[in-house]
């Protein structure tokens, strides 16, 4: 193997303070109690990886480290030689690809980050900062272009222009709660979704047949699965299935199972449960791009990688 090249690491052109910036919660990000950026910084690593080490190392946080961003930037390297050297990186220590969980409530996505070191780690000491990575809090990203900052009110809207007088809408009566059903409660002439289920039964399986002063009489009974969280298909289903080769009595059999059937209430789900996601972290291999548990990579490849590697 070619001895290294002992020369100073090659620093960023001008050109990496027009570099593109990642979407809002990708892209580069350092990791903490880095030592001050110096001359003898990356000198042992061969002249390309060192010429983009200087250029990640002068990047601002949050910039674009896909390889065609880097190679773009780059007029000395295409993407084949940006996406070898980024591999060789990894395995140097010097970065670390990671997928992870970011927001809150449903607004939640996967978002990949490079985590980005000046000084090289070992795979232990990695694997330990990706564990505790993961247990932390999402850190809260950046607005988007044009959103207002905390505190700051928006740009006022022009007037919407006037629109003609329309006539009042008719007054919707409002959803209630599980807790608060205690009747089925429908529109004047449209049968209840508990009276529409049990009536459906018939049609569903014969032997279910009710007439319509069965299907008021029950309705209550039916009405009491919907408060529990539960859809017709899953109604209709819980009576339907295993039925005997005939039935006597469809009203009896029907009344027994809404009976012993009636699923549990489901526990309420705690506002904290709501807005905050499980913390959850993958790292990628830097050759293949293969999504792991941290501990299942070494020098950043995943172990197909690096059983292909030759060295």
């Amino acid at each position: 193997m070619a001895a290294p090249n002992l020369s100073p690491a090659l620093r960023a052109p001008a050109s990496s303070r027009a570099h593109p910036k990642a979407k809002p919660g990708y892209g580069k990000r350092s990791v903490p109690k880095q030592r001050h950026d110096g001359e003898g910084d990356f000198t042992l690593l061969p002249e390309r990886e060192r010429h983009i080490a200087g250029y990640v190392d002068a990047l601002p946080e949050g910039a674009a480290m896909d390889i065609k961003s880097l190679a773009r930037s780059q007029p000395l390297y295409g993407q084949m030689a940006v996406g070898s050297a980024l591999r060789a990186l990894g395995v140097a220590g010097h970065l670390r690809h990671v997928r992870c969980l970011s927001g809150e409530g449903d607004q939640v996505r996967w978002v990949t980050r490079t985590f980005w070191s000046r000084t090289a780690h070992d795979n232990e000491w990695w694997t330990a900062f990706l564990a505790a990575e993961e247990h932390h809090p999402a850190p809260q990203e950046a607005p988007e272009a044009g959103a207002p900052a905390p505190g700051e009110a928006p740009d006022p809207e022009p007037a919407p222009a006037p629109v003609p007088a329309q006539p009042p809408a008719p007054v919707v009566p409002q959803q209630r709660t599980a807790e608060q059903v205690s009747a089925p409660v429908h529109a004047v002439g449209d049968p209840s979704p508990a009276f529409a289920a049990l009536a459906r039964l018939g049609r569903t399986d014969s032997r279910l047949a009710l007439s319509a002063a069965d299907c008021a009489a029950l309705e209550q009974a039916a009405a009491e699965w919907f408060a529990r969280g539960v859809d017709a298909d899953y109604l209709t289903h819980a009576l339907t299935a295993g039925l005997p080769a005939s039935v006597d009595s469809p009203f009896g059999f029907v009344r027994r199972r809404l009976h012993d059937k009636l699923p549990p209430r489901l526990p309420a789900v705690t506002p904290a449960a709501q807005t905050t996601p499980a913390r959850r972290l993958m790292v990628e291999c830097t050759e293949c791009g293969a999504p792991g548990r941290p501990e299942a990579f070494r020098d950043g490849l995943c172990r197909p990688c690096r059983e292909l590697d030759p060295a």
